[in-house]
């Protein structure tokens, strides 16, 4: 007896699931060659953990180095890979996250006005490793204004603590760069950035949200615009509730819509998880072994809790590094948000003490060696959950402490009362009154405090060769000398802030190859499947080479998904226009 024929309510060439970079850089490449492309949301706020994030991209050999003098090379970048992510990706899947790197960002140029500035004094994070650069290959998003999206700015995510102003204006990485060198550039990229952002009146009158983007923010912002031009249809509040297939191949999906009702749109080219990890699912990663202690301090965006899994694993999906997240020290707020700690770790006058009071790492390593320094520490029997970040009052007055302003530019007594209250954020006039606060004992936490001001002094660490790395030196006070991640810990009032394991978000998901299409359990791809970003098992592994190493990728192997499905052969495609 014959199959009954599906039936449709809506029909698309290509249907993108998540609006991360990731899933808004597929619609943007699957419209631009052609295809027609529907991106939906679950949540009512575009952006995904992107918004919420640096929005840097790690491109190697990328034409921005050439410009600023760097010299690259794909046989370089494949070397510094091999070498840093291992055996556990196959050498081809390295090679075209490295030749289609570049070819993405010519294409989002062109066709999304996507700008990107290398970070030319930003080395990858392991720059003694053969193949690796002092710089270049880390590019960030160019400024924009959120005006330039109209009424759907008001759909765009943002993380908490801008909404409640507490940074209330936009910087970049450069001038965060210079801001921290404590230059003359810095103070007058401060002083500019202060009068532009209170000078702009009718988007103070708003609210706190900066009008200008930076970051994560610029690129989900350039994203957004590139889609309203291509006129991509972009549905919020809108869940992806099943693959739909026809025989092996995946053929449509089935969604559940803002008005709660079910619909199954076809797609004749296929469709693209780009939905992000699954950050915010304890339970899923407890399954997997990424939570030792049963909580997760994750700044992935709310609503990422592994749907591309579930989904993937009913059309027999296989998965990959499940275990593995984009580890990096955070901080809990009051209210139960979680910021990630990376700008401070490194600033000199501060060091991370754990529950014996005793220093226990290189605070300055690349963030996710320093989780798993910290994950290591807690199973050898040292509470290290949490553990915290200590600094004195040079260091607060001088420096952005993860979310901690500068004092010179807001003093204590301008930082939200609960953060002092609940413990967010302790202050004493000496080391025992501040151990006692911290709940570790005061005689141990003094002595690591002394080793560590007496090795400051003379500019070494012999303990955890703290600013031995070019990429240490790089997140320190380049005044400080000589080694510019190294101060001594001696001026009252004393500060320790509670630090969490926690991640910028997962790595493991759906297993891809070269093309970004979903390999089912037996090592073949499944048609008609795509995945790219969070959701899908990272082509870094279990690592972090350099920083961008979520969003290139993501990116990247968003374009290559969506390119691939453009160029399936269409004697068969039934009428689009339908």
């Amino acid at each position: 007896m014959a199959e009954t024929p599906l039936t449709w309510d809506e029909e698309y060439d290509f249907i993108v699931v998540g609006s991360g970079a990731a899933g808004m850089t597929g619609a943007v490449v699957a419209a631009a060659s052609g295809l027609k492309t529907l991106i939906i949301e679950k949540t009512d706020q575009f952006g995904g953990t992107t918004a919420l994030s640096g929005g840097v991209i790690w491109i190697p050999d990328n034409p921005s180095m050439k410009h600023g003098g760097l010299d690259d090379s794909e046989a370089e970048a494949l070397q510094y890979l091999q070498q840093v992510v291992g055996a556990d990706v196959p050498e081809s899947k390295l090679r075209a996250y490295i030749r289609e790197g570049k070819a993405m960002l010519s294409f989002m140029e062109q066709h999304a006005d996507l700008s990107f500035d290398a970070a030319l004094q930003y080395s990858d994070y392991y720059p003694d490793v053969v193949g690796a650069k002092p710089g270049g290959r880390s590019m960030e998003p160019a400024p924009i204004s959120r005006r330039s999206i109209g009424r759907h700015a008001e759909e765009q995510r943002f993380p908490d603590f801008l909404r409640e102003g507490v940074m209330r204006f936009a910087i970049t990485v450069k001038e965060s760069r210079a801001v921290m060198d404590l230059t003359l550039k810095g103070k007058l990229y401060m002083l500019r950035n202060i009068l532009r952002y209170y000078l702009d009146i009718p988007a103070r009158l708003r609210g706190p949200i900066d009008n200008r983007q930076t970051l994560g923010r610029a690129l989900v912002v350039r994203l957004r615009r590139a889609l309203l031009r291509h006129r991509v249809p972009f549905l919020l509040n809108t869940s992806a509730k099943q693959l739909v297939r026809e025989g092996d191949q995946v053929v449509g999906l089935e969604v559940i819509d803002s008005q709660g009702q079910t619909k199954r749109l076809k797609a004749r080219r296929g469709v693209l998880m780009a939905s992000g990890g699954m950050g915010q699912n304890v339970t899923l990663r407890q399954r997997y072994g990424q939570l030792p202690t049963g909580e997760t301090f994750s700044s992935d965006a709310p609503g990422n809790v592994g749907d591309a899994v579930t989904l993937g694993q009913e059309v027999g999906a296989d998965l990959a590094f499940m275990d593995c997240a984009w580890w990096t020290p955070s901080v809990k707020f009051p209210d139960g948000s979680v910021l990630a700690l990376i700008s401070g770790k490194a600033m000199p006058g501060s060091v991370f003490i754990d529950s014996s009071g005793k220093r226990f790492c290189n605070e300055a390593a690349p963030y996710e060696d320093l989780i798993k320094t910290l994950w290591q520490n807690h199973a050898n029997g040292i509470d290290s959950v949490p553990s915290h970040m200590v600094f004195d009052a040079r260091a607060r007055h001088s420096y952005m402490m993860g979310p901690v302003p500068p004092g010179k530019v807001q003093g204590d007594g301008r930082l939200p009362g609960e953060w002092f209250e609940s413990g967010f954020l302790c202050k004493a006039d000496t080391l025992e009154a501040l151990a006692s606060q911290m709940q570790v004992p005061a005689d141990s936490f003094r002595a690591a405090i002394e080793r560590h001001n007496s090795f400051a002094r003379k500019g070494e660490d012999p303990d955890f060769e703290r600013g031995q790395s070019a990429i240490d030196r790089y997140y320190g006070d380049q005044s400080v000398k000589p080694n510019p991640s190294l101060a001594p810990i001696v001026e009252a009032p004393f500060y320790a802030l509670k630090v969490y394991p926690g991640d910028l978000g997962t790595k493991g998901g759906l297993k891809t190859d070269d093309t970004g299409r979903v390999l089912n359990t037996r090592g073949d791809a499944i048609p008609g499947l795509y995945a790219s970003g969070n959701c899908s098992g990272a082509v870094m592994g279990n690592s972090y080479p350099g920083a961008g190493s979520t969003i290139g990728p993501a990116m990247t192997f968003a374009y290559i998904a969506a390119r691939h499905a453009a160029q399936q052969d269409a004697a068969t495609k039934e009428n689009r226009d339908v």
